[in-house]
């Protein structure tokens, strides 16, 4: 299987890149020494002019880190956190020339002219502005410009500008110094700002939940943030571009990027001692993300179950409550693999124990679950109050996060929720620990994966200290310290698969088995909308696993009436939601949407949430629409093989698949499912068709007519409640699979649908579900359809034993 996503931008195996350092430059008022001969060292090239050191490191033929610093050992140091790979200067060579020289590989070329003799001219009369304003209190350092180019000479990507300048009041951020200890590295303000090409666009970032997929002219804040507009933000400093390149920011402070504006594209670290990023360049934006994998590493195989459906709510109270629930699926034969246990089964966080009253055994409980199939997800915070059983120890031992006096940081009330004091996950003794009071008080009684809540931190590190630094230098690293900790504990001590539900991640966050879900929201149409463009660019920033509560979390209002007749009759569903009157319809609409999630959970402040809880017109909607889920296992679980191999997510943002249809970049409502599916929900109450693009250079059928489609245009698709608009591209392959209960049930093929117009290859993935053979092992069975001969083949591992014929269908166009 291979993702279509050629660009026809002039960017091919032989990129080229141009460092412009002409303008190495300064007014020669400020002139400030000569440039020293580039240092051609093992793995990078160095060089040092007017206070600044530019260090130009290769990892991999298309990938160049630069770092640049008035700090010349900070300038060298290594990459930041959650960067694994290193400097690989192979194939790389520099070649003196008269200006400067040129370091270049196989498809990059770096070319170092020697300082520019050239400055614009001052109109006479005219006083330097540098007399009256000047950045860094005066003190002269040299200008970088980066020109990034194509072989034929086009212009990648230009960095106009660089900056690294003590916090003042003048700048408007003194306040930050109140954050540096004596004893902490200086704090720089520093940034770098970057020209623009025409119609370029912008994706990832982490997550931002206030509707936009394309962050073109917004100013998005890229930092940890509960309480964000429209619902919780992270941080994963990877902007992905439409034009064949992406920038890796190595920066964990709090970060603001402008992209496009006044065409330019800036970005600036609250606190740092240099100036640090990748540009990774790709001739398919799936180039772009091998580069990522190569740089932060790959996102493990989850458990097969994960890929099914998760069952969840705020929160079963009690082991009588969880079992009733299995029971009931089970009587049902309705499929579920994961059942979920929220906070509040301990007495006090932190205490790490089960109330005796409530759960009386939770070991026999996960027994009882494991033989009906079940696997079950535990929620663990890192927080711990004040008498608690380990709050002493932790204490003495130094091992919370805390303020400048050596106490542990702390609230007095919201969001912090008087709960005590988080765990300095950075500190690697403190991180030891948490995995082994996890394994000891909760894996011992047979649970099957860990739900990190909480992983901002709920209380925000700056002002306070880890065991690394200052909270304010290092405040998006939290998620990945904590997800780690787990996810190394867990593959020690398991004999399956590891699986984290998280709700904040960091560069790298990926590689420890991490679910990414969108945190507490809302249970609104006006959240739902905002989750669809949220989630793209989650997985556009090279986080392949996200979710979200299917439903919303917070509680409904007691009373809602739409402004439209509701599509689903609220009277049978009363006794879950109240006088909100619309609230099973959207529920209906929102678990339509989440088939097509790489995560499918629900989750919520409801008195009940499960499929049958939504009343009599809601439940066959439901129970069609989770089955469906389990149908599509065969095509999800090969999907999620291939982001394991290429770090390519599986949902997908258009721009992704159809480089050449311009119509695509922005639009925010509707994306693929792997490589063949065109996913459009219906995200607004009372709406029974919405208007679809069909992107241009393929046909489309309609998944449940089989009505035929030419690309580039708009369409109304017909969507009653009952049904999600759904688009399978001519030219697929779509493996369906037998209906089962849950993944630990063999799952054969039912059917393999080709849908003709084009030639077709799927690779699909099997193994055993649960290890981590799948690294050295699994089962590859490569699938054909030739649209001229109409034949279909196979090849590779025998994935089926009936005759090709009994499974094989082709699709014929109904119009």
């Amino acid at each position: 299987m291979k993702f279509r996503n050629l660009r026809t931008v002039a960017l091919t195996c032989c990129t080229s890149v141009l460092l412009a350092m002409g303008a190495f430059a300064q007014p020669p008022s400020q002139a400030a020494g000569q440039t020293d001969a580039p240092s051609v060292q093992p793995n990078r090239i160095v060089i040092t002019r007017g206070g600044t050191t530019l260090m130009l490191e290769p990892y991999a033929p298309n990938i160049l880190r630069v770092s640049i610093s008035r700090l010349k050992s900070d300038a060298l140091a290594p990459a930041g956190y959650g960067i694994l790979a290193k400097p690989n200067g192979s194939g790389w060579h520099f070649t003196p020339s008269a200006d400067g020289g040129t370091y270049s590989s196989s498809q990059l070329s770096v070319t170092l002219p020697g300082p520019s003799t050239h400055q614009s001219p001052h109109l006479l009369g005219q006083t330097t502005i540098n007399e009256f304003f000047s950045s860094n209190g005066g003190k002269p350092y040299a200008n970088v410009r980066l020109n990034f180019q194509l072989p034929d000479g086009k212009t990648l990507l230009k960095m106009l500008s660089w900056s690294m300048n003590k916090p003042d009041r003048g700048s408007g951020n003194a306040e930050v110094l109140h954050d540096r200890r004596p004893s902490d590295p200086p704090f720089y303000t520093v940034g770098a700002t970057f020209g623009v090409q025409p119609g370029e666009h912008y994706y990832g970032l982490g997550e931002n939940q206030e509707g936009r997929l394309d962050h073109r002219d917004q100013d998005v804040h890229c930092w940890s943030d509960y309480g964000a507009a429209g619902g919780e933000s992270f941080c994963v400093p990877f902007l992905v571009t439409n034009k064949g390149y992406a920038v890796l920011w190595d920066n964990p402070s709090k970060t603001t990027v402008e992209p496009y504006f006044n065409e330019q594209t800036k970005w600036r670290s609250q606190v740092g001692q240099r100036v640090s990023f990748f540009v990774v360049a790709g001739a398919t934006t799936d180039d772009l993300y091998k580069g990522y994998r190569l740089l932060t590493g790959p996102a493990p195989m989850l458990p097969k179950g994960a890929y099914g459906f998760t069952q969840s709510k705020e929160r079963y109270s009690t082991q009588a409550q969880l079992l009733n629930v299995a029971k009931e699926y089970r009587e049902r034969h309705l499929p579920c693999d994961y059942l979920v246990v929220d906070f509040f089964y301990y007495s006090k966080m932190g205490q790490f124990n089960f109330i005796s009253k409530d759960w009386p055994d939770p070991a026999a409980m996960n027994q009882q679950l494991h033989q009906m199939g079940f696997h079950t997800l535990i929620s663990v915070w890192p927080r711990f109050a004040p008498g608690s059983r380990y709050y002493d120890m932790l204490l003495k031992n130094g091992w919370f996060y805390h303020l400048a006096d050596g106490k542990p940081t702390t609230t007095n009330g919201l969001p912090g929720n008087m709960t005590g004091s988080n765990l300095d996950m950075t500190n690697p003794a403190a991180s030891r620990w948490f995995w082994q009071a996890i394994d000891k008080h909760i894996m011992s009684k047979g649970f099957d994966a860990i739900w990190t809540d909480e992983t901002e931190p709920d209380i925000p590190p700056n002002g306070s200290y880890y065991f690394i630094g200052p909270g304010t230098q290092y405040f998006n690293v939290y998620p990945l310290f904590e997800d780690t900790a787990v996810y190394n504990g867990m593959r020690k001590t398991l004999n399956e698969r590891p699986m984290i539900l998280a709700r904040a991640a960091y560069i790298g966050s990926q590689r420890d088995a991490t679910i990414l879900w969108s945190s507490d929201i809302s249970p609104t149409w006006n959240t739902l909308q905002r989750q669809v463009p949220a989630g793209l660019d989650v997985t556009a920033s090279g986080l392949p696993y996200w979710t979200n509560d299917v439903g919303g979390f917070w509680a409904l209002p007691a009373v809602h009436h739409p402004v439209h007749k509701p599509l689903i009759d609220p009277a049978t569903a009363r006794a879950n939601v109240g006088g909100d009157d619309d609230y099973p319809e959207l529920y209906v609409r929102w678990f339509e949407y989440g088939v097509f999630m790489p995560i499918f959970r629900t989750h919520g402040m409801r008195r009940f949430n499960t499929p049958w809880s939504y009343g009599d017109e809601a439940t066959p909607i439901l129970e069609k629409y989770l089955r469906m889920r389990y149908a599509l296992i065969p095509y999800i679980y090969s999907l999620a093989y291939h982001s394991y191999q290429t770090g390519a997510p599986y949902m997908r943002a258009l721009f992704m698949d159809f480089p050449n249809d311009p119509k695509v970049d922005t639009l925010t409502h509707e994306f693929m499912f792997g490589p063949d599916l065109l996913v459009a929900p219906v995200t607004h109450q009372g709406q029974t068709s919405r208007k679809v693009y069909l992107p241009a250079g393929t046909d489309w059928y309609d998944y449940w007519t089989n009505k035929k489609y030419h690309g580039g245009q708009t369409i109304v698709a017909n969507a009653p409640i009952q049904t999600i608009p759904l688009f399978v591209r001519a030219g697929s392959i779509l493996p369906i699979g037998d209906q089962v209960e849950d993944m630990n049930q063999h799952q054969n093929l039912k059917q393999i649908r080709i849908y003709p117009g084009a030639d077709a290859t799927f690779t699909l993935y099997q193994d055993n579900g649960k290890t981590e053979d799948y690294k050295k092992d699994g089962r590859l069975t490569v699938l054909h359809w030739d649209n001229e001969t109409h034949r279909f083949t196979h090849t590779g591992a025998a994935a089926w034993s009936v005759p090709d014929q009994e499974l094989v269908k082709v699709i014929h166009a109904t119009n």
